[in-house]
């Protein structure tokens, strides 16, 4: 058994969500002490975590939870002191774009001030020197060319990215400023089965396989023809882990280089389920029809358009792939399979 100086702790804020679930899994199995922050909710939101946490009875000395919130700064000084950790790990976030058209304040609250409450204390932090991972998004290069890469200009699209880029140089500031191990990790769009069923990918996969099953007649959606560079968050998580054993601070884009519309996860999640789509009409009137008994059973929604839209993210990840040694391996297709042999069993 190591002895308790050995033990490497980290702090995960966002723990509770699927970055940060996968984290945890991964940083366990390196013997880390992990000490997750979640909010206080009047109902449990630990499922993701349920099977490594036994949230009754508070049993497993390698992950202990703690209340916090990133736009609480006592709750943050309080945490970081007691637990007086060996790196941070900042998943938390407002993390849906569309949500951030809505309540643009609170996004950029969570999302831009709170990274930067985290850097000022890790600033003064006097016991130790506190290695710092934030989470970038692919949204920051909004309007920008694909591929995109470290180098390529950030032109947001929405608040959600706006409070990204916020966070992003902030945490450059801080590394150029006052010698802080910070780091940014430029993570393109990752899914999973633990992905949250207010995202494309998982309303997808989840609508058809209840339509398959009989549960759900229909599934209505926005833009079908924005297109995504998805990977699986199984090994995004592992980047994150390696951006902070590099021994300079550094930023990277963490990706798969290749892209898919919505319309093309559509396809393929169907064609997986065994449903054969027909697809008619052009615009808001586009339709998917199953061939099999001509029933219309996906719709398109104006509401579930952006007010500005992303069209293409592409992320060239061969900074990532020459120093960190890292590179995808889920493919696209074993993703799909993935998020549809979970849905099949809930």
């Amino acid at each position: 058994m190591l002895s308790t100086k050995m033990i490497k702790k980290a702090i995960i804020f966002g723990i509770t969500g699927q970055d940060g679930s996968y984290l945890a899994e991964f940083l366990i199995k390196k013997k880390y002490q992990v000490h997750g922050i979640k909010r206080r909710t009047s109902t449990p939101n630990t499922s993701r975590i349920d099977h490594i946490f036994d949230s009754v009875n508070f049993k497993n000395k390698n992950l202990v939870l703690h209340h916090g919130d990133l736009s609480d700064p006592g709750s943050l000084y309080r945490i970081i002191n007691e637990v007086n950790p060996d790196e941070i790990y900042n998943l938390a976030a407002q993390s849906h774009v569309k949500i951030s058209f809505q309540i643009p304040e609170y996004t950029s609250d969570v999302n831009a001030l709170g990274p930067l409450r985290l850097l000022e204390i890790i600033r003064h932090y006097k016991k130790k020197k506190i290695k710092f991972y934030q989470a970038s998004s692919s949204e920051m290069f909004g309007k920008s060319k694909p591929p995109q890469n470290e180098n390529t200009l950030f032109q947001p699209r929405s608040v959600y990215a706006i409070s990204k880029v916020f966070a992003y140089h902030s945490v450059i500031h801080y590394r150029e400023a006052y010698n802080l191990h910070a780091c940014n990790g430029i993570l393109f769009n990752h899914e999973s089965p633990r992905r949250g069923v207010n995202f494309v990918t998982k309303k997808i996969v989840q609508g058809l396989t209840r339509i398959k099953q009989g549960k759900q007649k229909n599934l209505i959606l926005g833009n079908l023809y924005s297109r995504r560079d998805w990977g699986h968050a199984k090994d995004y998580v592992e980047s994150m882990w390696k951006i902070l054993q590099q021994k300079n601070p550094d930023d990277f884009v963490v990706a798969t280089r290749t892209s898919h519309s919505v319309k093309d996860f559509i396809n393929i999640c169907a064609k997986k389920l065994g449903i054969k789509l027909l697809w008619k009409n052009k615009g808001l009137k586009e339709v998917g029809i199953d061939k099999s008994n001509d029933k219309i059973i996906i719709r398109i929604d104006k509401k579930y358009f952006r007010e500005t839209e992303v069209d293409d993210l592409i992320g060239d990840f061969s900074k990532a792939k020459k120093l960190l040694k890292w590179q995808p391996k889920y493919s696209f297709n074993k993703l799909v399979d993935d998020m549809i042999e979970k849905e099949k069993y809930e």
